[in-house]
């Protein structure tokens, strides 16, 4: 199949969150328990995309989204600046066709190309497709939370991954990343 590659808009919007909800109410990937409003999800979409994160979609040959994906903060305090979390989200029928590995290979090259060192996976439920994804693309194993969230009436772990982009950690960098604050 081939996959096609754009930037998310906020016509997407309604794609996205049907995608999203799906994640919520039906898997792990996703420690939130209640699908998010159309409103917190343009939110959200309007914060990432607002301080100049890469936000994709991934379609078929006819316009078809696939799934989803976005760099954001891995936390807000300075010294992070250089680490970036992925989120990728495929549509249910849309699973096992490449779709999470082709949007990862072009959010990491987006991320890359902003000044950001490092791109970390929080993966929740340790979920076998999303780290097979990751470790393809080069991330390596460097935690887990035990018990960390509790959904389905059940305890899950989480699993991080951490990958270098462009310089990695061997140089420093001489310029900040291409990044906005938010008002």
């Amino acid at each position: 199949m081939k996959i096609h590659i754009r930037d998310a808009v906020p016509a997407d919007l309604p794609i996205i969150s049907e995608i999203y909800r799906e994640s919520v109410l039906k898997n792990v990937a996703t420690y939130e328990l209640e699908p998010p409003s159309d409103e917190e999800m343009a939110s959200r979409f309007a914060a990432i995309t607002g301080q100049n994160y890469p936000y994709i979609i991934a379609e078929d040959a006819n316009g078809k989204v696939l799934g989803y994906a976005y760099a954001s903060a891995f936390r807000t305090r300075p010294a992070y600046r250089y680490l970036a979390e992925d989120s990728i989200y495929v549509a249910p029928d849309s699973r096992g066709l490449g779709v999470g590995g082709t949007l990862l290979d072009h959010l990491m090259s987006a991320t890359a190309s902003l000044g950001i060192r490092q791109m970390i996976a929080v993966i929740g439920g340790g979920a076998p497709a999303s780290i097979a994804v990751h470790e393809k693309a080069g991330f390596k194993h460097v935690g887990r939370l035990p018990a960390s969230g509790f959904k389905f009436g059940q305890w899950i772990d989480t699993v991080l991954m951490q990958i270098e982009l462009g310089e990695g950690a061997d140089t420093i960098p001489t310029e900040e990343p291409g990044l906005r604050t938010l008002p």
